[in-house]
């Protein structure tokens, strides 16, 4: 196969925002639940959604192109097998997200070194998230999205079974719950902000909510779980985060987060790198990242792989 042409490459990195912020269109639309029973024509679609008829057609005709959707005849729409994601895991909160406040930051994003979303939205962004619900829900929903391969990454831990584990920053739960189906003798506590969108009746008699701030203190269990965390804070932060969860600790800290590789090859990380800083300043980080990190707050990495950073008190 040959290698495509340097113009083509960098046009579609140009046209990336585009492409974004139509998808967090479509998605605000609920476009691809409306086609979940088969094709439609655009002027249902717009009729049913309030959009114009001519910006949905042209919309949806540029996310063909990339084969998210396809014009089946013309003016007629349907879901391909990108498309249907959108109906799916949290996917069409991403789409929001990215195609709105995400993309209005990153829009702000310069060579500072300082996160751009406070300047952009006035308000830095755990507090803008708790002052809108509505975006606080998408967001809750958002990263609940993968939690079977999370699940399946949790799973090459080899856990002894009786464990109590503690899932810091857990959100909905929908991990730690999916986690203890498979271990009936495991119990949990998910921890998480009060805001945190929930349904508290679905943890069962084996898993709570525990509410408060990791940078305060955390609750005590035999293993402490942090997906996906750690990678929204600076050093800094991370630091103490790390430092009160070794205050609870008990055998050992997983964590599930990137591990940015070296070398040119494509990895997502490297450009969720850039949003975590426009985001609150994080960073994904290189394996000796993670190292001095861990140990500076009196951790001691004892395996990467998989996904999967597990660590052991100092």
């Amino acid at each position: 196969m040959s290698e495509r042409p340097p113009e083509a490459a960098l046009w579609d990195a140009l046209r990336g925002a585009l492409v974004t912020r139509a998808l967090g269109l479509v998605a605000e639309l609920d476009i691809a639940r409306k086609l979940a029973d088969g094709p439609r024509p655009v002027e249902e679609l717009a009729a049913r959604t309030g959009a114009d008829a001519e910006t949905l057609h042209r919309l949806l005709r540029a996310l063909a192109s990339d084969g998210i959707f396809a014009e089946e005849e013309p003016g007629v729409f349907r879901n391909t097998p990108t498309s249907e994601l959108l109906t799916v895991d949290g996917w069409d909160d991403f789409a929001h997200l990215f195609g709105g406040p995400f993309l209005a930051a990153v829009m702000g994003l310069d060579a500072s070194g300082e996160a751009s979303f406070p300047r952009v939205f006035g308000d830095e962004f755990w507090s803008w998230l708790g002052a809108h619900p509505d975006e606080r829900a998408a967001f809750d929903r958002a990263m609940a999205q993968g939690w079977r391969g999370r699940l399946e990454r949790l799973e090459t831990v080899a856990w002894r079974g009786d464990e109590t584990v503690v899932d810091v920053g857990g959100g909905n739960g929908s991990l730690l719950r999916a986690l203890l189906e498979l271990h009936p003798e495991m119990r949990g506590i998910v921890f998480d902000l009060p805001e945190t969108v929930r349904d508290d009746s679905s943890f069962g008699d084996r898993c709570t909510f525990v509410e408060g701030s990791f940078f305060e203190s955390v609750p005590p269990g035999d293993v402490h779980v942090l997906s996906t965390i750690v990678h929204d804070w600076d050093d800094e932060s991370a630091r103490r985060i790390l430092k009160t969860v070794r205050a609870s600790a008990g055998e050992r800290l997983v964590l599930l987060d990137a591990v940015i590789e070296p070398g040119n090859e494509p990895q997502g990380a490297k450009w969720l790198d850039l949003l975590m800083l426009v985001i609150a300043r994080g960073r994904e980080r290189t394996e000796s990242d993670w190292r001095e990190l861990l140990a500076a707050a009196d951790w001691d990495a004892a395996r990467f792989g998989a996904g999967v950073i597990e660590a052991r008190p100092l």
